[in-house]
């Protein structure tokens, strides 16, 4: 396995709305974040990567773009952005951008030309159909409901949007398409960035003809026909070959619907592509027959069945990336932890979780104060797009209200885009004005603030978690071999690397429970690196009696 820095590097992603605003128009900017940097270099991390600050008229929160090239006014200006990137670089950190082209906003100077007229020069940089007997090319859902196309009366045809109406696809089989791309990643390249989070990149490459997809539902999945696409690996290895080779960078490519199978073509090492994929295997563990919002029970043994094919499948091919949640999924103290008495030992033993498996682990911002799921008592409170699509959908489908912010409260992206909580004071500390989403009513008692000063807190914690990487190579690059593989509630492994094994034991629930430690596994001694308890002197490993979400690492001799 090659080392580079990015194997070795631990992200934080700032959501830049949500972050910190400057200016008290209730919208974090980029001054905002450039007032934090001291905080995020306290802890440690070493890669930030950005959510889109681009123009846009913010239909899906800037992630409909309108020019790639310039700054959203709300967020500030590119002086701004080039001062950010000087504070980071200046700081021993990095920044990657997010890479949205899959689509653009239909307010990009493109896509004003295409729907112009059928014989525009631009009207091949998107995917524009004839409709069916007076309906829609195919029977495609948007990913944010309803059908994936638009009816244009200017010229009578239908456009692709796999996601809003206001994102429409652009056509990656266009050789000049790719040529625009290619130009402004070498563009914010030139400008010194470390690298890209490339939105959906999967699903550029759509299967010829566009077929029909399958479901019960009006408006079907077609997943199968633009995800992972006949030539999704020749557009990444030319944009590899063109762009990225010629630049010492990190790419992590948003890709649902992988398997690791999969995913080994995107990130082998000998394939000229990406540096690491977010697959979402394990963010589906909840979702019933008919998807996320459908929310059921999640169980520990698929937990760590999903979690352990993935380290064990892609050693020695290709790199992980570590994560549990994002600004697209809910708060995972809330979700894979315990949000209320044990809301500080399930957040630490979650860190623990993804900072000692092989990969690149991703703090989402908050996440180091374990930040929680919110519960608005109206729909009107939310500001997501996705969200208030589904409710429409789902109460004309004769669903009721409750039901529906039921799995609002468990699933909604909302959960993640509360604004950061910086201090006790109103409104967390994010804002002076208004904020544009509603802070999280328990800022007063979790925040920055707090965590900074409380020598045991979530934060600290983390600041050693990742302390403990940099420290530990074999917490890289090491072999990851489960244990207990049957067991419902402990989650344990060993992280193997020449003559330096370690051994992880989580508890992932409330309840105590007894860990024995196989007999496969001998020791003589043992140094605890870290845990969210304390372990008594003298301590054997053969019986351990594991409180509430108790997480233990030990460097066994």
């Amino acid at each position: 396995m090659k080392k580079t820095w990015w194997k070795e590097s631990v992200v934080y992603q700032i959501y830049p709305r949500s972050f910190q605003d400057s200016n008290g128009d209730g919208i974090g900017d980029i001054p905002g974040i450039i007032s934090r940097l001291d905080y995020l270099q306290k802890l440690g991390v070493d890669v930030i990567w950005l959510c889109p600050v681009y123009e846009s008229p913010n239909d899906d929160n800037g992630y409909d773009i309108s020019n790639y090239r310039g700054i959203m006014d709300e967020f500030g200006t590119i002086e701004d952005w080039e001062r950010l990137l000087d504070g980071l670089h200046s700081r021993g950190m990095k920044l990657i951008m997010d890479l949205v082209v899959n689509h653009t906003s239909d307010e990009h100077a493109w896509f004003v030309e295409s729907r112009k007229s059928k014989d525009n020069p631009y009207r091949d940089y998107y995917i524009w159909r004839d409709g069916k007997d007076g309906q829609e090319p195919n029977n495609w859902a948007s990913i944010f409901s309803g059908s994936a196309w638009k009816y244009d009366e200017t010229t009578e045809q239908y456009y692709l949007h796999l996601f809003s109406q206001k994102q429409p696809d652009l056509n990656w089989e266009n050789e000049k398409v790719r040529r625009e791309v290619y130009d402004l990643m070498t563009w914010w390249l030139d400008k010194g960035i470390d690298g890209f989070r490339m939105d959906v990149i999967n699903m550029i490459s759509k299967v010829e003809g566009l077929p029909d997809g399958e479901g019960e539902s009006k408006y079907k999945d077609g997943g199968k026909y633009f995800m992972n696409g006949p030539r999704i690996h020749e557009f990444l290895q030319e944009m590899n070959r063109e762009v990225l080779s010629k630049y010492d960078v990190m790419t992590v490519g948003e890709t649902p619907g992988v398997s690791p199978e999969e995913a080994a073509l995107y990130v082998g090492e000998d394939r000229g592509e990406l540096s690491m994929v977010f697959q979402f295997e394990s963010m589906d563990i909840d979702s019933g027959p008919g998807g996320k919002w459908y929310v059921t029970p999640w169980k520990l043994l698929d937990f760590k069945r999903i979690m352990s094919k993935w380290q064990t499948e892609l050693d020695g091919k290709g790199w992980n990336s570590l994560f549990l949640n994002n600004h697209d999924q809910p708060r995972m103290v809330s979700r894979f932890g315990n949000d209320g008495q044990y809301r500080k030992e399930s957040a630490k033993m979650l860190g623990t979780l993804l900072h000692t498996m092989q990969g690149t682990p991703f703090i989402y911002q908050g996440e180091e104060l374990g930040m929680t799921n919110v519960k608005f008592a109206t729909i009107e409170e939310y500001q997501d797009i996705e969200t208030h699509n589904m409710f429409k959908e789902h109460r004309e489908a004769g669903r009721s209200v409750e039901d529906i912010m039921a799995s609002i409260y468990s699933k909604g992206r909302d959960n993640a885009r509360t604004p950061m909580q910086w201090d006790a004071t109103e409104h967390g500390g994010f804002t002076t004005g208004t904020p544009w989403l509603v802070v999280n009513p328990n800022y007063k008692e979790i925040n920055a603030e707090e965590a900074l000063a409380d020598p045991d807190s979530i934060f600290h914690y983390y600041r050693r978690l990742i302390e403990l990487r940099k420290q530990h190579e074999v917490l890289v690059y090491g072999k990851y071999e489960l244990l207990l593989e049957d067991h419902e509630h402990i989650y344990a492994y060993t992280r193997t690397r020449g003559d330096e094994r370690l051994l992880v034991i989580l508890n992932f629930f409330a309840d105590p429970v007894t860990f024995e430690l196989p007999a496969s596994v001998g020791y003589r001694s043992y140094e605890r690196l870290i845990g969210n308890y304390e372990l008594p002197e003298g301590t054997r490993l053969e019986q351990l009696e594991l409180r509430p979400y108790e997480a233990q690492v030990l460097r066994l001799r």
